[in-house]
């Protein structure tokens, strides 16, 4: 497979010293991969692993497992093999079967990764399956990203050697090197989407057009490199990246829609979103943030969120679990999970300092707690003025999405200060050799 190697060397895919873990199905491409790169490992100067993994599916998968089991034994590499239950999984996140088995798998490649075993995973995607994910993006509504089919690298570790390999080539491969592998009988199962755009679509296809597939693929690298050159000119310096959530100014939007559209992507990116992204969501986003109230909230693939927060559309890639917190009232200091370290002292130094918050501590109830603000909240603004907690963060312009994360100091309703914002007039300092400073770090 001579396209294999340039390819190889073209993307620079492949480092010297890299622990690779060949994701092994037990089918011709994969096994041709595994094959592949387990011979070359002296050339690659590398290490080969093979990965196995039953999704749950097939009551007669054990014979695969025991095919790349023997085929890794042969080669002389490690064997790793798993199990999920794909059906389980669909039934539980109320997604296809398809879409479980994937998630599930790469769940356990993230996995591989996190613990250091491999330091990158090898796929035995090839042209063909990327003639099928492009058309296959194209009918579910995406755009340009979509088009642009699968990278020959995604994230620093996932590879695809074979893209550029036709499905004839790995067929002459196996045959030279006498390579045996299973053939899947649910890849004629004609319910699943893939299959029906392989088995149905793709050969109607190429009966009419026999150059298809190959066409695809060089419209799909066509797309690719217009996109990288727009891409170029795209600038999104003023978004705000916190761990995994963003904030984009709203007038990034007012910008033309090609341009628009690709900040989103890479802001996606950035955030640890890399697929599932649709046409339909990047349009929502930006009737969201050019039209939406404040407050808005609309949902996205695999339970990212985007929220327009006043001059801001904040995108997280995941809803928050409810936050919990009860702190008694004392001197000290105590971590709160996204918002800082909240630090109690008896001080005496009453100058103003930025974060830091003084109030009477004799007045505060000693029953008060430190914890998260709850329906019926109310606080009496420093210098006078009674409202719900709710309209004083609203005033204060708080985002929606911080609001359930920042720590108040109350007695049952009452609440006496909001840590980083203000304290309430009932426990103003007034004239009193010390008192308590409420900092955030």
């Amino acid at each position: 497979m001579e396209k294999v190697e340039e390819f190889i060397k073209q993307t620079k895919m492949i480092k010297t010293g890299d622990v690779i873990g060949v994701g092994v199905s037990g089918g011709s491409d994969s096994m041709a991969l595994l094959h592949y790169l387990a011979e070359n490992q002296n050339k690659y100067d590398i290490e080969v692993v093979a990965i196995h993994v039953d999704h749950g599916i097939r009551e007669n998968a054990y014979m695969d497992a025991d095919l790349v089991r023997a085929k890794a034994r042969e080669l002389g590499v490690r064997f790793y093999k798993f199990r999920i239950d794909a059906p389980k999984l669909a039934k539980e996140k109320g997604v296809s079967i398809e879409t479980a088995a994937r998630d599930g798998r790469y769940g356990v490649f993230a996995a591989l990764i996190k613990k250091g075993l491999v330091d990158k995973i090898a796929l035995a995607h090839h042209m063909q399956d990327q003639a099928e994910t492009i058309l296959m993006h194209i009918f579910r509504g995406s755009g340009v990203a979509g088009a642009k089919g699968m990278e020959p690298i995604r994230d620093n570790i996932y590879i695809r050697p074979l893209l550029t390999t036709s499905k004839a080539e790995i067929y002459e491969y196996l045959s030279l090197n006498r390579i045996d592998y299973n053939d899947d009988y649910t890849n004629d199962d004609n319910t699943y989407n893939r299959n029906f755009v392989r088995n149905v679509l793709m050969k109607e296809i190429v009966k009419r057009w026999p150059k298809a597939v190959e066409s695809i693929n060089n419209f799909a690298q066509a797309v690719k490199e217009d996109d990288e050159y727009i891409s170029t000119h795209t600038y999104a310096d003023a978004v705000i990246v916190e761990g995994k959530v963003a904030r984009i100014p709203t007038s990034y939007f007012l910008y033309p829609n090609p341009v628009v559209v690709r900040m989103l992507f890479k802001t996606f990116k950035r955030i640890g979103i890399t697929c599932d992204i649709e046409r339909k969501h990047i349009l929502a986003i930006k009737e969201l943030a050019t039209k939406g109230d404040n407050g808005k909230r609309i949902y996205l693939p695999f339970e990212a969120y985007a929220v327009k927060e006043y001059d801001y559309l904040t995108i997280a890639n995941r809803h928050e679990e409810e936050p919990t917190l009860d702190q008694p009232f004392k001197c000290g200091e105590f971590d709160v999970e996204g918002f800082g370290k909240v630090i109690v002292r008896r001080v005496k130094d009453f100058t103003p300092r930025p974060n830091v918050l003084l109030l009477d501590y004799r007045k505060v109830p000693k029953d008060a707690k430190w914890r998260f603000r709850q329906e019926g909240d109310m606080f009496e603004k420093f210098g006078g003025g009674r409202k719900k907690l709710k309209s004083f963060l609203i005033d204060k312009k708080i985002p929606q999405r911080k609001r359930n994360f920042i720590p108040v100091l109350c007695d049952g309703n009452e609440v006496y200060a909001i840590a980083g914002v203000e304290i309430s007039d009932k426990v103003k300092v007034e004239s009193v050799p010390t008192a308590y400073s409420i900092e955030v770090q």
